[in-house]
């Protein structure tokens, strides 16, 4: 089992429910242990068109996947709530799910990339991360 951070967020329809709903899946997988989830924080919306506040938060979890299988396996949880697949790059979502830490792992891969490229200037990140993780060196 390796230890993970995965980031959730949702701005559209009821963020709340599509959150919950989220770690709910994540929980009924075998695979996936979760441990431990943030307080959620109401951000604005960054680097993208005017749109709703986002919920943001984060989940510490034990995983028996590997990063590409956990990666495939958050995909399918987003498009069970809804998410298009083929929307235009940082348009409302219901659920956005990604990967913020895998172990120890260094992933530079097409649509894979651990430690999570932007996420030490996020601090709808950030905050939630420190309060589940304070040990943690980012």
């Amino acid at each position: 089992m390796v230890t993970c951070y995965i980031a959730l967020g949702s701005n559209a329809g009821d963020r709340s429910k599509n959150i919950k709903l989220a770690l709910e899946y994540l929980k009924l997988d075998p695979a996936i242990k979760a441990l431990k989830v943030s307080s959620l924080i109401e951000t604005e919306p960054s680097d993208c068109l005017p749109q709703s506040k986002f919920l943001n938060g984060v989940v510490k979890l034990e995983t028996g996947y590997s990063a590409q299988e956990l990666l495939k396996r958050l995909q399918e949880i987003e498009v069970r709530l809804g998410r298009e697949i083929l929307r235009p790059k940082n348009h409302p979502r219901t659920i956005d799910l990604d990967i913020l830490l895998y172990g120890d792992l260094k992933i530079d891969e097409e649509g894979l990339k651990i430690p999570h490229p932007r996420m030490r200037e996020r601090e709808f990140v950030t905050l939630p991360l420190r309060e589940i993780a304070p040990e943690l060196l980012i």
